[in-house]
């Protein structure tokens, strides 16, 4: 096999494509011949050493990546060799194969596209587990998202559209507000032109909006929480543009509003079960065509290197996926 291995987390430089004696799996584990691999934010973070979970070294960066099943562990009876599944593992991934976490493996459905399943659990779980769990989000209200023409943004629009809310999308290029429009925005905000609170104060009526999903952080924070409506919901999802930003509490008194902290993988360790019933129920809309990932281009794994630079440089319109 072969594997992008990083020894020295000092960045993407560091990466190197490697070939390694191919493993077997012990108790619990698969071997997968991995398909697709996509990249996410997380990804960039873990091989400069800034990522919370640090993995020893030597590591296989590539959190989420789908592949057929070569050969199972002892003890694993829900998974048969030549079966097609999707994880999301942490790492791994930039790789022709991996040991994977059998419990962590999700059965593919006939007929799911392997880079769609590559590009899936992250972004659908997260913003699944941010809108509908932690904002109790109800039909009809307005949700606002920043930083909406990325991985988890084009994912919100959808999430929040399949419930039944409006959707505000706010996005740096007017192709992103156009890619965001496509996929179900019922309005967009460019807030490299537009000021996002007087935007907001006029598609709104002056209300705000009632739940904001931010992956961002940085400088659009304070001014997006300002507008919020009475009894809204701050979902902190992220801190993408790099600052994490200090928010004035007397905000929250003023507005009778909730900061809603967003941790999908420690709620899937946590709770199993509630994530378990999440997971069915997105691979069921994902059925019914109510969410499909937005696949920015796909790009051959020995180009992983460019693929790294290119969502370093915020180019990237929903998910960038690496393929065997």
């Amino acid at each position: 096999m072969h594997a992008w291995l990083c020894e020295n987390p000092t960045g993407i430089e560091a990466l190197n494509w490697t070939e390694l004696p191919t493993p077997q799996p012990k108790a619990g584990e698969v071997l997968l011949e991995i398909k697709a691999a996509s990249l996410n934010f997380p990804d960039i973070l873990i091989v400069q050493n800034k990522y919370q979970m640090k993995p020893p070294l030597p590591f296989v960066p590539g959190s989420e990546y789908a592949g057929i099943v070569q050969a199972v562990g002892e003890g694993v009876t829900h998974l048969q060799v030549g079966q097609a599944v999707a994880c999301l593992s942490g790492t791994g991934g930039f790789a022709t194969h991996t040991i994977a976490p059998a419990a962590l493996c999700m059965p593919l459905p006939p007929g799911f596209p392997m880079v769609d399943a590559a590009a899936f659990i992250m972004i659908y779980a997260t913003s699944h587990h941010a809108l509908v769990d932690r904002a109790q989000l109800k039909a009809g209200e307005t949700v606002l998202v920043l930083g909406a023409a990325g991985g988890v943004g084009t994912a919100a629009i959808q999430i929040a559209k399949a419930v039944g809310a409006r959707v505000i999308a706010a996005a740096s290029t007017p192709e992103k507000c156009e890619l965001c429009a496509s996929i179900g925005a019922d309005a967009t905000i460019n807030y490299s032109t537009e000021n996002l609170r007087e935007a907001l104060k006029a598609l709104t009526n002056g209300k705000g909006p009632d739940v904001i999903y931010d992956p961002v952080g940085g400088d659009f924070a304070e001014p997006a929480f300002r507008s919020i409506a009475w009894r809204g919901r701050y979902l902190v999802v992220g801190f993408a543009s790099g600052p994490i930003p200090a928010l004035p509490f007397n905000l929250a008194l003023l507005k009778g509003a909730s900061i809603v902290g967003v941790f999908w993988g420690d709620f899937a360790k946590k709770e199993p079960k509630a994530n378990a019933a999440m997971m069915a129920e997105l691979a069921q809309w994902y059925g019914q065509g109510k969410i499909k990932p937005v696949i920015d281009r796909t790009m051959p794994m020995a180009e992983l290197k460019a693929a790294y630079a290119h969502m370093g440089s915020r180019g990237v319109m929903g998910k960038l996926v690496m393929v065997n």
